[in-house]
């Protein structure tokens, strides 16, 4: 009995002490981290609206750290070109990953294999940004002024009624699916390639209605070519004071954000990841950030990694349903 005791005391001690000093070189990293640039991988082209958002927060990054983010461009595949090359890098949070909606919570949905896993390939670091959409229709073709006159026009016309989005597979797309379940319409999907030309569809009226970014409308609704029904942000915009959101004409199912966040490789260490966490948190909480991103109807959405789990895991169960009942799936 001593002797199995005085064993499970050693292997006890033995075992704390190699945990200790595993734990002690990630530790010490945190406290220098970061010594050298950021590599910061983002599954869009340059020039895109995250894009730029990025690089107004790395210019505040590197104020507070001495360190720059050197943003990698990597497009394609449904943001899987980005994630592959982020889960080749080493697990050290020098090399981060700008994460999106469709990557983490409809891409695992729609196709049948991925060469990451949604919920095991990475480390979160914190939610970025979000932004609302808007329901907007063509003004010369859609007659109806809200958005209870469009359901009420579109309902007996049936498939007839088309909808743009800036992607098929996105929430722009399977907002249209929630919309058409929850009033009963049947409105025709109509993907494109982007946002710019579903919005050139949009106001030439091949379209009737889109779901789209709001800030790549209002210069259409401004000059009277399109008009916008709804927003699906909690509130109104203070771009659009004039417009109801969904939840206040009584569909709160349509309260979408499209968002991102910034995510590690799985095995980077939980303290480097805590030192990441508390840069960019201080970054998107700064008045710098916040009144360039107002412009541009962006909401910084700082959040500690527990919460970005929580968000992204719920997140994913409201678009796993969208997405059965659309039956879309991802051409591989």
């Amino acid at each position: 009995m001593q002797r199995r005791q005085l064993l499970t005391q050693t292997g006890t001690a033995l075992a704390a002490s190699v945990l200790g000093a595993l734990a002690a070189p990630a530790a010490a990293l945190a406290q220098t981290f970061p010594a050298k640039p950021v590599r910061v991988i983002v599954p869009f082209a340059p020039g895109n609206t995250l894009d730029a958002s990025l690089r107004q927060v790395s210019e505040v990054f590197q104020r507070q750290t001495g360190q720059p983010l050197l943003i990698d461009n990597k497009p394609g595949g449904a943001g899987i070109v980005a994630a592959q090359a982020l889960l080749q890098s080493p697990p050290d949070g020098y090399t981060l990953l700008l994460t999106n909606t469709s990557m983490l919570t409809i891409n695992p949905h729609t196709f049948s294999k991925l060469p990451y896993d949604a919920d095991k390939s990475f480390k979160h670091v914190t939610n970025f940004l979000g932004a609302a959409m808007v329901f907007a229709v063509n003004a010369a073709n859609v007659p109806a002024n809200t958005m209870q006159e469009f359901i009420a026009w579109a309902k007996p016309q049936g498939s007839k009624i088309s909808y743009a989005s800036f992607t098929a597979g996105n929430s722009s797309h399977f907002a249209g699916v929630i919309l058409n379940r929850r009033t009963g319409t049947d409105l025709t999907h109509v993907p494109f390639n982007g946002t710019p030309p579903a919005v050139q569809n949009l106001v030439g009226g091949q379209v009737h209605a889109a779901v789209l970014p709001l800030m790549a409308v209002k210069p259409h609704m401004d000059s009277g070519k399109v008009k916008v029904l709804a927003v699906t942000s909690p509130q109104r915009s203070t771009h659009m004071p004039s417009v109801p959101s969904f939840t206040e004409i009584g569909l709160p199912e349509m309260e979408i954000f499209i968002w991102s966040s910034l995510s590690a490789p799985a095995g980077t260490p939980d303290a480097v990841v805590a030192r990441l966490n508390e840069e960019f948190v201080k970054a998107l909480r700064t008045e710098e950030i916040r009144d360039k991103w107002r412009q541009v109807d962006f909401t910084p959405l700082p959040t500690t990694p527990e919460e970005t789990n929580r968000f992204i895991r719920a997140e994913s169960a409201r678009w796993a349903e969208a997405v059965k009942i659309s039956g879309f799936k991802a051409s591989e």
